[in-house]
């Protein structure tokens, strides 16, 4: 077999190369399209982490296990089979949510060309393959739950928020697919595809505590919850574990990967 040199570009790292939103060319070892760094290098050398960011990492993913959890143990707990599609409904959104934690955190501190590739993939398998779907159909559940029911929409603030989540979230997922997917060709390809990406990234920031703000509305607060769960569960649940996740994922933020000026 023909050994891979690293002038080849695996799929993955040839997908990856519009990831770089400084808006500067490319002129730098770490910014070309994927090479091998060499011994000595600056881009073989650098570090990937700050100080503290493995610390913030297992914390959110720590906090995020206790948000889910705690959503499926009071669901469990609770005949799930009585309520019929509502229960689907917090099983898969918390899911959904954990599985968008992940797909943050395997794609923020890459700085070497094949750990960027690799982050790249894990963060498209998570989102797209597990966590939209579940988002999606945890929606579709609630919404068929409400129908049956003869429940209106709006009638409270989570699913007022859940409603505009939602629909920001496929904006979210228009925005970083097309940006990216065959080379960026939905928008223009090249430069102009690879400057919106800061932008998928910026608005994901902000979607992710919007998220779980609707959480946080719908676990410590609706009639079902507070009903069925004490509220020291739900304090830790729903208000304790959401501020740990959006305070650890914001500390291993790279403002430099969003040059807006």
């Amino acid at each position: 077999m023909p050994e891979h040199t690293s002038d080849e570009l695996t799929e993955s790292e040839e997908q990856y190369r519009l990831l770089d939103t400084s808006g500067e060319p490319e002129t730098s070892a770490e910014h070309l399209p994927f090479p091998t760094p060499t011994m000595g290098s600056d881009s073989a050398n650098k570090s990937e982490e700050r100080r503290g960011d493995k610390v913030a990492a297992y914390g959110a993913l720590a906090s995020m296990l206790i948000f889910v959890c705690v959503t499926w143990f009071i669901v469990f707990t609770n005949n799930p089979t009585s309520v019929g599609w509502f229960a689907v409904h917090p099983l898969l959104q918390s899911l959904g949510i954990g599985c968008f934690t992940y797909g943050i955190l395997t794609l923020q501190p890459t700085a070497h060309p094949k750990t960027k590739a690799a982050g790249f993939q894990r963060h498209q398998k998570t989102m797209l393959a597990v966590g939209f779907p579940c988002i999606a159909l945890g929606t579709l559940a609630i919404e068929i739950h409400k129908f049956s029911e003869g429940h209106g929409h709006f009638a409270t603030w989570h699913g007022t928020l859940g409603l505009v989540s939602v629909g920001w979230l496929v904006g979210q997922v228009i925005l970083g697919g097309g940006s990216v997917w065959y080379g960026g060709a939905a928008f223009g390809g090249g430069m102009k595809a690879k400057m919106l990406w800061k932008y998928h990234r910026l608005s994901g920031y902000v979607l992710f505590p919007l998220l779980l703000m609707t959480a946080y509305l719908g676990g410590a607060w609706s009639t079902w919850a507070t009903s069925h769960s004490p509220p020291v569960v739900r304090f830790v649940g729903y208000t304790v574990a959401p501020i740990v996740a959006i305070l650890t994922i914001y500390a291993r933020v790279r403002t430099s990967k969003m040059k807006f000026f």
